[in-house]
This record gives C-alpha cells, sequence and structure tokens, in this order.
C-alpha cells in the first residue's frame, strides 16, 4: 500500500485530530474540531467537516475564535487547513480575521521504501546525534547550521536535549558531518506515539554541500531508526526547496497544508 490515495488514507486516519495535540498543555474536542494550546498559542484541527452546513461550519470558528479569545491567554491562534478538505473552510476563517501563512506540501512515504543506500561525497559521515559524539555538542552545531540555513535564531538546546536524551525511542537527531567536524546537514525524526507514522522534520542543508545526496542520506538513515521502531510511514510538512528532495528519497505529496493565523493584535 504506497500509492498516494492510500498514504492520504492512512494519513487522515492516524494524523489528525488527538495525534496532533498529544503534547499540548491542554486539549479538548469540540465536536468535529480538536482545539489545543501550547502556553500562549492555540490551534484548531479536525479531520472530516463534509456533512456541516455552511452556517454550522462558521458557527464552529465563531464559537471557536471567542473561546480562544475570550477564555484563555492564548496571544495567536493557528487554524490548520489541508488542501482536500472543504473549499469554502479558507475564505471563512479569513472572514473571521484569520490570515493565511504559507502553504506547505505534505510528504507521506513507507519508511521500508526509503531506506535505501546513497553516497556520500568522501569524507562525509552520517549519524545519530549523540552516537560516536557528545549530545549537547552536537545538537549545538545542527542548531547553528539550521540558524543559518533557516534564517532563525538557534533553538533552546536544553528542551531538545531533554527529549533525545529522555525519550531516545520517540525522537532524536541526525546529522552529517565532516572530517573536520563542520555539521553540513541535519534533521530530525520524530515518532507519533499510537501511530504507525513518525515525522521528518528540520531538515536543512548547508548551501555549500546541496546536491550531493547528503539530505537523502539523512532521510534513508532515519527511515532505517524508524523501522528498528516499528514505524511503518514517515511524513514531513515540507517547502518547495524540500519537495523534490524528498521525493527522490521516496516520499509522494499526498495534499497540501496551510496554517490560517489569528492574532489578538
Amino acid at each position: 500500500m504506497h500509492d498516494a490515495q492510500a498514504l492520504l488514507a492512512a494519513y487522515d486516519a492516524q494524523l489528525r485530530l488527538e495525534a496532533e495535540v498529544a503534547d499540548a498543555t491542554e486539549w479538548h474536542r469540540h465536536g468535529p474540531l480538536v482545539r489545543a494550546r501550547w502556553g500562549d498559542s492555540g490551534f484548531v484541527s479536525h479531520r472530516d467537516l463534509a456533512d456541516l452546513s455552511s452556517a454550522a461550519l462558521e458557527g464552529l470558528v465563531t464559537e471557536s475564535l471567542a473561546w480562544f479569545r475570550d477564555e484563555t491567554p492564548v496571544t495567536e491562534i493557528e487554524w490548520k487547513t489541508r488542501g482536500h478538505d472543504r473549499p469554502d473552510l479558507p475564505g471563512l476563517l479569513s472572514r473571521h480575521g484569520f490570515v493565511a501563512d504559507e502553504e506547505e506540501t505534505v510528504m507521506v512515504g513507507r519508511a521500508d521504501l526509503l531506506d535505501r543506500p546513497v553516497d556520500l561525497p568522501d569524507g562525509v559521515v552520517v549519524r545519530r546525534a549523540g552516537e560516536g559524539g557528545d549530545l549537547r555538542e552536537d545538537v549545538t552545531r545542527a542548531g547553528l547550521l539550521q540558524a543559518e540555513v533557516f534564517g532563525h535564531a538557534p533553538r533552546e538546546l536544553e528542551e531538545r536535549l531533554t527529549g533525545y536524551a529522555e525519550e531516545p525511542e520517540r525522537t532524536g537527531l541526525w546529522i552529517a558531518e565532516t572530517v573536520d567536524g563542520q555539521v553540513v546537514s541535519a534533521g530530525r525524526l520524530d515518532v507519533v506515539p499510537g501511530t504507525e507514522f513518525a515525522g521528518l522534520w528540520g531538515g536543512g542543508t548547508h548551501s555549500d554541500w546541496r546536491g550531493r545526496g547528503i539530505y537523502r542520506a539523512l532521510v534513508a538513515a532515519r527511515a532505517r531508526a524508524a523501522i528498528g521502531l516499528g514505524v511503518v510511514y514517515l511524513h514531513s510538512d515540507c517547502t518547495p526547496m524540500s519537495r523534490p528532495i524528498l521525493e527522490r528519497s521516496g516520499l509522494l505529496p499526498i495534499t497540501t497544508t496551510t496554517p490560517y493565523v489569528w492574532s489578538r493584535d
């Protein structure tokens, strides 16, 4: 089972609703929605709104907006939409003050088909952070790389270190480094508890090292580790830059996702 429709069905069945909010500060069901909060950030998602009338759908939007605004301290709300959802939802969200963020492509593939041999440039090694090196140092160097690639400050290291060290069966970081210790590519693997899925996140390669198979080797290494953890599918929400790399690795585009964001200010 690896055609796009079968992968989309597995994605919808396993990765929407509760699976999206398992680590939230708090969450609850509201009809067909799941509403969650991570600190001062709110989140809304759903699986199937097809049977709702337009009035009922608008009622869910207004009720959810009012609840977050009046009953919680959130400063912004993300309503996660997918390209195969109801076509009237984006316009409805926009009318209620939500603003569309960048559209990304949802990619899914079977882990056993992604564990492919990839030839690396001479002197480049792919390994899991903390194996064959110091975990803190590996995470620090990977964070600096991702800051350069994505244009933002390195994330808080302690949170990552805690996750990698305390939950090695659920999350981890893989790096590609040169013989002189330069991290040239990095990416995470996060197993989704209670599902057959794991996510590929935070992937980035230094501009001087792109187009040489390094990121595909990182995908293959994470697929190999995921198989060992009983994972069947790998998924990622990717930018236009990442999509062709993931397609060459064997993932298929199954839909798109666009966050619609409301802010108090």
